[in-house]
């Protein structure tokens, strides 16, 4: 199986933009549950992040 960072793009595409959860992203690119634990933090994170972002604007 390819990297998993490289499906990070991909989750937020599905996330953003689609409007899926983080789940549902990676139920659709085929991610078991234990590879897209790390991913989910990384997401998570990237989430909070871009809410403090936001709120400084």
């Amino acid at each position: 199986m390819a990297d998993k960072e490289n499906y990070r793009v991909a989750i937020d595409i599905l996330c953003c933009h689609l409007g899926m959860s983080f789940d549902e992203a990676c139920t659709e690119l085929g991610l078991a549950d234990d590879e897209n634990q790390k991913l989910k933090q990384v997401s998570d994170v990237q989430q909070s992040l871009m809410g403090l972002l936001e709120d400084n604007k």
